[in-house]
């Protein structure tokens, strides 16, 4: 990378707390440096409070962008001059663009799941998901699975406060996406779930179940949901298949995993940033083999 910065490089950067272990600085600097573009990406380990000002230097220094991870994303929807539509129904922010010194933020999570959907032969428009969790990653799926044509989606959570956050993210996408009808549902009670995931075409795991080190747990305790025409999605990427993806193929569902979730939504921040496609195929090659799907 040391031979491609010169005066005329641009910095990009990843703004959260920790952020020595993430993989974003080598994958967006593998890429910049496939796709011959004069930038260069850098970790800023930033708290909550530093946001404002971290932002402030993404304009003094002309930043092209930044990812933004936790504990920051929150925030960071607050503090942007704009939002895209996903984002504004998120209230999450994970990728920020510097248009010219105005800061537009975006939610690339969503983008990431339905793109990984599409990769592996899946279309969302007008499909049923009942997805399991309401915290930042199954927002973000929600959100983007409605925006893109699916026209029923079911949460599933335990009744504390993330359950009572999707109430209102569930209305307030309805009224943005009426088309997308919305239930939440306690995911304590087997019978309501068992009746969700025999109506849906995808199902989705969107919490910590089956990660390592915890790889026995799954959410699903009644194999008879899986069946040959359900596809199952996690997006736990550590392990690659997790418990419930490997019963679920034991029953014959079509699964997919959740490491190319991860390398999607980092192709899509990668074009908001420089207009280009990621060279994913190298990318995942690289970063990301053995994602989980089949």
């Amino acid at each position: 990378m040391e031979a491609r910065i010169d005066g005329h490089t641009t910095m990009l950067g990843l703004f959260g707390s920790p952020v020595g272990h993430s993989g974003s600085p080598a994958m967006y600097n593998y890429s910049f440096e496939q796709a011959g573009i004069n930038d260069a990406y850098l970790a800023f380990d930033i708290q909550a409070d530093e946001m404002p000002q971290a932002l402030e230097k993404m304009r003094i220094f002309n930043m092209r962008g930044a990812n933004v991870t936790m504990p920051c994303k929150n925030v960071a929807a607050e503090l942007v001059d704009e939002l895209s539509p996903a984002a504004e129904l998120i209230g999450a922010v994970n990728t920020i663009v510097n248009n010219d010194g105005v800061l537009v933020g975006h939610n690339t999570d969503g983008t990431g799941y339905v793109e990984n959907l599409r990769h592996h032969g899946v279309d969302p428009q007008g499909k049923r998901l009942t997805i399991l969790g309401a915290g930042g990653a199954a927002t973000a799926i929600t959100v983007q699975m409605a925006l893109d044509g699916a026209s029923e989606i079911h949460i599933f959570n335990p009744r504390d406060d993330f359950y009572k956050n999707a109430e209102l993210t569930a209305n307030k996408i309805m009224k943005k996406v009426p088309t997308c009808q919305i239930t939440v549902g306690d995911i304590n009670d087997s019978v309501a779930l068992a009746a969700a995931i025999e109506q849906s075409d995808i199902l989705a795991n969107a919490t910590r179940a089956g990660m390592a080190p915890n790889v026995e747990q799954s959410n699903i305790k009644d194999m008879t949901v899986f069946r040959p025409d359900l596809v199952v999605t996690d997006t736990v990427y550590n392990p690659a298949v997790t418990k419930m993806l490997a019963d679920a193929a034991e029953y014959g569902s079509k699964i997919i995993g959740g490491k190319g979730m991860l390398v999607w939504q980092g192709a899509a921040a990668f074009k908001l940033y420089t207009g280009q496609e990621m060279p994913v195929e190298e990318v995942t090659q690289r970063f990301f083999s053995d994602d989980g799907g089949r």
